[in-house]
């Protein structure tokens, strides 16, 4: 057989895996260049790449190179190969054609036709009868690649990319080709632990194409065995007997690896989805070799018998504007999944935002770029082991509550390897757990809980004392505030300091978790009641600034004066709880005075002061915000008098009061300035 010059064309950064697979086919001379590969050989090397190539592309058999500085150089380069020896004039061809930094020929499509009528003018004077073209199945596809001033000439042996297996559906479109996730699982070396029968998940399966590729990788099954078109099949140089034999030694290797295939296991929330990748097992004959089944990512979990393995999947990228928090949220439980069920496991994922692989709270290790189509992404790579778990920074209170919490969470019962493949598991919620203490050893906590609240529940009835601190970092190793509001619920809001760096952010995370348990236990309160906030050292904009847009508010009373508290929205709840004497001392000493309440807050002064029948009360406050908050406060109330809200800069007001010789008088003032504030005024 004569040796010819082939070139593998692949996804951009992924030439390196193309070689090294080539090598395992046993090519040598290879050379790698931008998005494809070089490469020498005879038909049967042309011939087994196709079919064995999971990385590929397109295998291209070059027929010339030649120089283009003029559209007509295209026309006679093309002209100088003998058309005749490749196809006959009642055959059908097609062209494909590409151009680079060429300031010959830069439109694609003139390009082509130019190509076209270079064959078509050859063969119609000599035969007087030309081939057609065909852009589905023609019998010969030609390639043709022009950069600068040099055009490359050559027959696309694969016909069609060689990702299109031919077990896809082809009216459903993939959210990654299968070359792709051949590269993925190749890249985290699934052909080794396959070999030693280790399992594979993937927790988000979608239509299945990583189970299926990876099925294929294990069983030793060639990727191009069920294409039913190559474009090598329809020309005449086409050496029929070396495809029958190279075919017919893939058939026997795939019988052969299909008896030794390991634990394959698919999951996805979506029925449709599910059924739509039992269809594409079934179309590649694997249909009792890999299970798939309907289960949320949460739910996701190997049974105790299966031997450890490699979960992969391609989670959601959330490109979409306004799925950031969402598409967060669920990096966050699966990081929470991992971590619970797969201790032990490798784990990998494609990602096009770095910060969503952060929010698994699991260290990676160097990521390896590839692309999904044109968008670049990094393939994520993960030893499920202890030593490499820590807490992302939380982006909002809920998912901190999430974070520690998923600490409490209890596993889900086992899959059944040999469930039914239609079958649709129905498994319990994760809950948490209402007795933790042995988890995480909350017993100390609890029982200085236990005191705290029966002295201070005592006091509290006596002086109708509604919200006040039950625990104060009472313990070292649990260093978080626990406050009681009582209205026409109970609602504890806790506040966690932050660590030391000394303290390990796990342990510490352990111990808030174990806190947070018994809360509820203790106090008689549901977990839904209960309200994490972490204090930090503050920077400017921590205190005021708006956590979450929950909008929630609830009602408590003291002294007789209804007030809103929020739990979410703020690291603070809108009442200092520290200021209750001076807000009662306030409301004794207000009756018939003109009030006056600067850096105003949430207006609990200023309603304290009306209630004791302050004659007039003036509130200002720069924040548009808390002076609402402070005039619905004063709404929830009954008083006399007159009440002034003024949104200001509050030394900018007296400054402006003092300069007026007709300014207001007041006989009670008070004044509560913070120690920094967000303004820039």
């Amino acid at each position: 057989m004569p040796t010819y010059q082939l070139f593998a064309t692949t996804p951009k950064a992924m030439e390196t895996i193309l070689t090294d697979e080539l090598k395992s086919l046993g090519i040598n001379d290879i050379k790698a260049t931008m998005a494809g590969v070089a490469f020498q050989g005879d038909l049967e090397t042309a011939y087994r790449a196709c079919l064995w190539s999971r990385t590929a592309n397109r295998i291209l058999l070059v027929l010339s190179s030649f120089t283009v500085k003029t559209q007509d150089d295209l026309y006679k380069g093309v002209q100088q190969i003998n058309w005749f020896e490749h196809i006959n004039p009642e055959d059908t061809f097609a062209v494909s054609f590409s151009a680079k930094n060429s300031e010959a020929i830069n439109n694609t499509h003139f390009g082509a036709l130019k190509v076209k009528d270079a064959i078509v003018d050859q063969m119609r004077e000599r035969f007087q009868k030309r081939p057609s073209i065909d852009t589905e199945q023609p019998n010969i596809r030609i390639n043709v690649y022009l950069q600068g001033e040099q055009a490359q000439l050559s027959l696309d042996l694969s016909g069609e990319s060689l990702h299109r297996r031919g077990y896809r559906d082809v009216n459903i479109k993939a959210p990654m080709k299968e070359n792709l996730a051949a590269a993925m699982l190749l890249r985290c070396g699934w052909p080794e632990m396959a070999k030693q029968k280790a399992s594979l998940i993937d927790p988000m399966c979608g239509s299945g194409t990583l189970l299926l590729e990876a099925a294929m990788i294990a069983a030793d099954y060639a990727p191009g065995l069920l294409r039913e078109y190559y474009g090598f099949t329809g020309w005449k140089k086409h050496d029929a007997e070396c495809w029958k034999k190279l075919r017919m030694e893939a058939l026997q290797r795939r019988k052969v690896g299909l008896e030794k295939l390991p634990i394959i296991v698919g999951f996805d929330q979506d029925r449709h989805t599910v059924n739509t990748a039992l269809q594409h097992i079934a179309n590649a004959g694997l249909q009792n070799k890999i299970h798939v089944e309907r289960r949320d990512i949460e739910e996701a979990k190997p049974a105790d018998s299966w031997p450890l393995g490699l979960l992969i999947c391609n989670p959601p990228y959330g490109e979409r504007l306004g799925d950031e928090d969402e598409t967060a949220e669920l990096y966050v439980k699966f990081g929470n999944t991992l971590k619970t069920r797969f201790v032990g496991w490798k784990a990998a994922m494609i990602i096009s935002n770095p910060e969503l692989g952060f929010r698994l709270g699991i260290r990676s290790q160097k990521p390896i770029t590839l692309f999904n189509g044109a968008l670049e992404c990094k393939l994520l790579r993960f030893n499920i082991e202890e030593n490499n778990f820590f807490i992302p920074k939380a982006r909002n209170q809920e998912e901190r509550i999430a974070q520690v919490m998923a600490i409490t969470t209890t596993p889900q019962p086992a899959l059944s390897p040999v469930a039914d493949l239609e079958h649709d598991s129905t498994h319990d919620e994760v809950k948490i757990s209402p007795h933790h203490e042995s988890a995480v050893g909350a017993v100390d906590f609890a029982n200085r809980l236990k005191k705290n609240i029966k002295k201070l529940s005592k006091w509290a009835k006596q002086h109708q004392v509604t919200c006040y601190r039950v625990y104060d970092a009472d313990l070292p190793d649990y260093s978080a505030a626990v406050d009681i509001y009582q209205g026409e619920e109970t609602w504890v809001n806790v506040q966690e300091y932050e660590p030391p760096k000394t303290i390990d952010q796990h342990k510490a995370d352990q111990r808030l978790a174990g806190l947070l348990a018994e809360i509820p236990n203790v106090l008689g309160v549901n977990r839904e009641q209960v309200f994490l906030k972490i204090r930090r050292k503050q920077r400017s904009t921590d205190q005021y600034e708006k956590h979450d847009n929950q909008g929630r508010f609830h009602v408590i009373e003291e002294g007789g004066c209804k007030l809103l508290v929020n739990f979410e929205d703020y690291l603070d709840t809108g009442l200092f709880l520290d200021h209750r004497p001076i807000r009662l001392q306030l409301q004794k000493e207000a009756k018939d005075k003109r009030f006056l309440n600067l850096f105003a807050y949430t207006g609990s002064a200023t309603v304290h002061a009306a209630v004791g029948g302050a004659k007039s009360t003036t509130t200002v406050d720069m924040s548009n915000t808390y002076l609402q908050w402070a005039k619905n406060n004063m709404a929830l109330n009954t008083h006399s008098g007159e009440h002034t809200f003024i949104q200001a800069d509050c030394l900018e007001w007296l400054a402006n009061q003092a300069s007026q010789a007709d300014s207001q008088h007041y006989d009670l003032i008070f004044l509560d300035p913070p120690t920094f504030s967000n303004s820039k005024r």
